[in-house]
């Protein structure tokens, strides 16, 4: 799940990054509205959280841009503003959630899968498929009720895969999905990924669909 972070505070941005990435989260994150709003043109987001009062570009501003532009991504807030009229102007300019500096980290964990979650069209937290379930929330992996030790980025495939399921996904949309700016995977990286998750969850799980990309069924 890649996440762009806007937020202008080098300590907060920082402090934010570090922690949605130990939580395996992908992040890109900017510091000023104009930046994100060539980011959002560009690249594939799965969900931003937002400063307010950013230079460049308002967050307010960089939000009504979005949506005027059609993207519906889901949008987290997360500002210092707390007045209820601030609350009122965010959501009804578009955003899908508002959260008030400062903040639990593992509540921002939470909040941002529940909104990837229902902007997929999902009500039930837990993804599965045959006797495989995936708990996002705890990064627990089970075959047959067994669980199953998966790395970092084998999980971040799984998860793209299931979110997916039914829909062919190609290599950079998989890529784009797990790995951030920062990150330079190897040439073979996603192919060594799908090799090792067929192997611990079985051979016929992960479809390959020649010169198209990859899928499970649902």
């Amino acid at each position: 799940m890649r996440i762009l972070l806007v937020e202008d505070d080098p300590q907060l941005g920082d402090g934010l990054t570090v922690g949605l990435r130990q939580a395996q989260f992908a992040v890109d994150w900017v510091k000023d509205g104009a930046a994100a709003d060539q980011a959002l043109q560009t690249e594939t987001f799965d969900i931003v959280v937002l400063d307010l009062g950013l230079p460049k570009l308002s967050g307010m501003e960089l939000l009504e841009r979005l949506r005027r532009r059609g993207q519906s991504l889901p949008v987290l807030i997360l500002t210092a503003r707390d007045s209820t009229a601030d609350k009122i102007a965010g959501l009804d300019t578009g955003a899908d959630d508002y959260l008030v500096k400062p903040i639990d980290l593992d509540e921002l964990a939470a909040r941002i899968r529940a909104l990837c979650r229902r902007a997929a069209g999902r009500a039930e937290p837990v993804l599965r498929t045959g006797t495989v379930t995936l708990d996002p929330a705890s990064r627990r992996v089970t075959v047959a009720d067994f669980p199953v030790e998966l790395s970092a980025r084998e999980f971040a495939v799984l998860h793209t895969l299931l979110e997916n399921a039914g829909r062919v996904m190609s290599r950079a949309q998989l890529e784009s999905s797990i790995y951030g700016w920062r990150d330079e995977p190897d040439s073979n990286a996603l192919e060594v990924h799908i090799h090792h998750l067929r192997k611990k969850l079985g051979a016929d799980l992960i479809k390959t669909l020649r010169g198209v990309g990859y899928m499970i069924p649902k």
